[in-house]
C-alpha cells in the first residue's frame, strides 16, 4: 500500500493543483544546535489549536501561526510538497518529494489562491537527498535545500527548532502537523488555506500493530484516534512543544492511500536523521 501510495505521490508534480491522483499523501527555551538560536520555534503569532479537529475535514490555521511551513511549488504555482524552514538558509522536506533545483520555496504563504504580501518566492542553489533514501522502504526520507537567496525573517517567516538526537517525544504527548493536502480523500481539490491538526503521538511498537515489519526506528508515528494527513501533505512538519518552543520532530512521509483517519501516519524521525542533518549544514 505505501509504495504505491508514493509511486502516485511522485506523479502528483504533473497534475494541476485541481486534479491530484487520489492515492499520494506524504503529503520556552530554544535548544539544541540550530536550535541554540534565541529565534527558532516560537512564532510571533500564536496558534489556536482547538483540539483533535483533522486535516481530513479539518481547521484553518490562524494566518502566519506556523512561520516555518513552506510551500514547494512546480509550474505555474502548484503545490506538490510541504516543507519547514530550519534557518534563512535552509529547509527541510521529504526525500520521497522529488525535489529539484527549478522548483520554488515558498515561504509566508496561507492562503494558496489569495498570496498575500508576507509571501516570498525563493530560488533553490542546491538540493541534497540523503543517500540513504530507499524508495522501497522509504526508510530516512529526508532532503535538505539549500536556499539561493536566504529568507527574509519577519513575524510570519521564522524557522522551527531542530531537536537534539537525545530528545525523546514519547507515545501519547500531543503535537502538530501542518499543510495543504486534501481534506477529503475522495476531494478533487487541495484547500486553498493552511491547515493544521492536533495528532498524539505512537510508541513504534503501538504503530507496528498497523504497518507491521515497515515501521523502523528512523521513523515516527502519529494519529489513529479520528484525524489524518492527506495528499499533499508530503514533506510537511510534525511539531511538538518541548521547553516553551515547537520542534521538528517528524517530516511527513507516509501512510493509508485513502487517509484513514483510524490509521496513523508515518513520518520522518528528525531525532535519528539529526547526524545526517548535522554533517550537511556544516559542509555547506
Amino acid at each position: 500500500m505505501a509504495l504505491l501510495w508514493l509511486l502516485s505521490c511522485l506523479a502528483l508534480a504533473g497534475f494541476a493543483r485541481a486534479a491530484l491522483p487520489e492515492s499520494a499523501w506524504g503529503r520556552g527555551a530554544r535548544r539544541g544546535g540550530l536550535g541554540a538560536r534565541a529565534d527558532c520555534g516560537v512564532p510571533a503569532i500564536t496558534p489556536v489549536i482547538r483540539g483533535y479537529n483533522r486535516i481530513v475535514n479539518g481547521e484553518p490555521a490562524v494566518p502566519g501561526s506556523w512561520p516555518w511551513q513552506v510551500s514547494l511549488q512546480r509550474y505555474n504555482g502548484f503545490h506538490f510538497c510541504g516543507g519547514s524552514l530550519i534557518s534563512e538558509n535552509w529547509v527541510v522536506t521529504a526525500a520521497h518529494c522529488g525535489v529539484r533545483k527549478t522548483d520554488t520555496v515558498v515561504v509566508g504563504a496561507y492562503d494558496q489562491d489569495a498570496p498575500g504580501p508576507d509571501q516570498q518566492k525563493l530560488t533553490i542553489e542546491k538540493v541534497f537527498k540523503n543517500p540513504k533514501f530507499n524508495m522501497l522502504t522509504i526508510h530516512d526520507d529526508i532532503t535538505l535545500i539549500k536556499l539561493a537567496t536566504p529568507a527574509q525573517l519577519s513575524d510570519r517567516v521564522s524557522p522551527v527548532c531542530l531537536p537534539k538526537a537525545t530528545d525523546e517525544f514519547p507515545g501519547g504527548m500531543t503535537c502538530v502537523t501542518t499543510g495543504w493536502g486534501l481534506t477529503d480523500s475522495s476531494a478533487s481539490h487541495t484547500p486553498a488555506v493552511l491547515q493544521q491538526v492536533a495528532l498524539p503521538l505512537l510508541t513504534n511498537a503501538q504503530c507496528k500493530e498497523f504497518w507491521g515489519f515497515r515501521i523502523r526506528e528512523v521513523m515516527v508515528c502519529a494519529g489513529a484516534d479520528g484525524a489524518s494527513s492527506c495528499m499533499g501533505d508530503s514533506g510537511g512538519p510534525l511539531v511538538c512543544q518541548k521547553d516553551g518552543a515547537w520542534n521538528l520532530v517528524g517530516i511527513v512521509s507516509w501512510g493509508s492511500s485513502t487517509c484513514d483517519t483510524q490509521t496513523p501516519g508515518v513520518y520522518a524521525r528528525v531525532t535519528k536523521l539529526r547526524d545526517w542533518i548535522d554533517s550537511i549544514l556544516e559542509a555547506n
